[in-house]
């Protein structure tokens, strides 16, 4: 059987390559959302929609134009990436089977979701630990894992002051049974994280509820700083890590209780509930 696995690593970019990412960053952010107002323009006027061979073709006509020719900064495969992501998006929220149907939404500044993905052209050297991306050459990455399998695609974004490097590999593995027999139900809930059917309760781990006051106390030295100055980017890269340590203790502790569930029962059922509604 075949396996699709994401390689998640911290790319570190020098000075010079700092400029070309973030401009690619823009450039990406900049289409999805020029496409999407267009789009949403159409639905009010009752038109048809743009679909991803039409959006390639504006793509390269703004690329051509002296209003946009900054789009050229960035990869045109990215570019291209981007509109099949809007397509992917609109045909969801059309999609009979969708359960919870909605339109796009727009990409702000510090969206923490944007990215820019390359299809093609990558070449990975782990033994220097550097990565060949297309129009930014080689940028050196923490290579703290072997990548195993073809690599299929890269996607590159920034989430707090940091550039995440996620690579996509495909390969052939032998098609795993599990050791276990058993089947176990999981009810979802407020006060206890999780309850199991064998009667397990998990409790939850409020990493926001730990470092709360060290937010809150670093979100008001933010105020006292003179924006945009040098001393207030300082506070705001340091809020920033605090943020990120509250993400990677919610993700250590999810990893890690799904993991024991996993290794521990063969089938696994949970109802689909919307946790924030039952919190209100």
């Amino acid at each position: 059987m075949k396996r699709m696995q994401a390689y998640p690593f911290q790319l570190l970019p020098k000075n010079k390559h700092l400029s070309h990412i973030n401009a690619s960053l823009g450039a990406n952010r900049f289409v999805w959302n020029k496409l999407l107002s267009m789009n949403l323009y159409r639905l009010e006027q009752k038109m048809p929609l743009m679909w991803y061979q039409e959006m390639a073709w504006m793509i390269a006509f703004w690329k051509q134009s002296e209003d946009y020719g900054f789009l050229n900064q960035a990869p045109s495969q990215s570019l291209q990436q981007t509109a099949k992501a809007l397509d992917r998006a609109f045909r969801d929220a059309f999609d009979e089977r969708q359960a919870n149907k909605r339109l796009p939404q727009f990409k702000r500044l510090n969206n923490r979701k944007a990215g820019i993905k390359y299809p093609q052209h990558i070449t990975l050297d782990p033994g220097n630990a550097v990565i060949k991306i297309p129009k930014l050459g080689w940028v050196k990455y923490r290579c703290s894992r072997q990548v195993e399998g073809k690599i299929k695609n890269v996607t590159m974004s920034r989430k707090h002051g940091e550039y995440i490097l996620s690579i996509q590999t495909e390969r052939e593995v032998e098609e795993v049974i599990h050791e276990s027999k058993t089947a176990v139900g999981i009810d979802l809930g407020v006060v206890n994280f999780a309850t199991l059917s064998d009667g397990v309760v998990i409790a939850p781990k409020n990493s926001f509820k730990s470092l709360s006051e060290k937010l809150a106390k670093a979100q008001r030295q933010l105020k006292t700083k003179v924006k945009f100055s040098n001393n207030w980017k300082k506070q705001k890269r340091r809020i920033q890590q605090v943020h990120k340590k509250i993400t990677h203790v919610r993700k250590d502790f999810l990893h890690q209780t799904s993991n024991t569930i996993s290794k521990n029962h063969a089938m696994i059922v949970m109802e689909d509930l919307k946790i924030c509604n039952m919190s209100k």
